[in-house]
């Protein structure tokens, strides 16, 4: 089913909005409750795997059709931005239409069982390809805690129904807001498991 890189185009398609007849609600607490947690530990796995890396670990390759850590980590910092900013800046900013929920029913659990799944491989977007943005590990562990810690604030504290605000997926279809955020964390799930595959190489360095 994901037959693409799981992640994100520079144009994902909002799906054509109908006039809504129903008034938006918020999310509910336990909506609220199981994303910031998702968040939080996507976030604490991610940065324990790159904590305390020397230099020839940071930019150690498996091989020259391997990401480095330092490469996995730019492409989680990366997607961070890119897909918060499609959520805030796009998805959420079109006409609400709760007619559609219907397509998205059930996604959740999809959402964040299959992204993290790394039994396939998928090449990423030009967009988000690393590209050595940041100058040093400190530097983009703060960028990405920075950005991090705004989606848990956009979490927490939208008046807005993210369930009525959808955008279709390039390969897991449609989508609400809410699981793209979803989407987000179970991303940066799936290259955390890159970077600790990275480690297990026979040939990584040692301390």
């Amino acid at each position: 089913m994901l037959k693409t890189a799981l992640l994100f185009l520079c144009s994902v398609p909002l799906l054509p909005a109908q006039t809504a007849t129903t008034a938006s609600a918020t999310l509910t607490d336990q909506e609220r409750e199981f994303a910031v947690k998702h968040l939080q530990n996507s976030e604490k796995m991610f940065l324990e795997s790159i904590a305390g890396l020397t230099p020839e670990q940071w930019n150690f390759k498996a091989g020259p059709d391997r990401w480095s850590i330092a490469e996995c980590a730019e492409h989680i910092t990366i997607s961070e931005d890119f897909i918060s900013g499609l959520v805030r800046d796009k998805i959420m900013q079109a006409p609400a239409d709760p007619s559609k929920r219907s397509e998205t029913k059930g996604k959740d659990e999809l959402v964040v069982e299959k992204v993290p799944d790394r039994s396939r491989k998928f090449q990423a977007p030009e967009a988000i390809t690393p590209k050595k943005r940041w100058p040093t590990p400190d530097v983009l562990v703060a960028h990405f805690k920075e950005s991090r810690a705004a989606s848990i604030n956009f979490v927490e504290t939208t008046q807005d129904d993210m369930r009525d605000h959808i955008a279709a997926h390039p390969a897991m279809g449609p989508l609400d807001a809410y699981q793209w955020i979803l989407l987000m964390s179970a991303h940066t799930e799936r290259h955390t498991a890159q970077i600790n595959e990275v480690k297990a190489d026979p040939k990584y360095p040692k301390p």
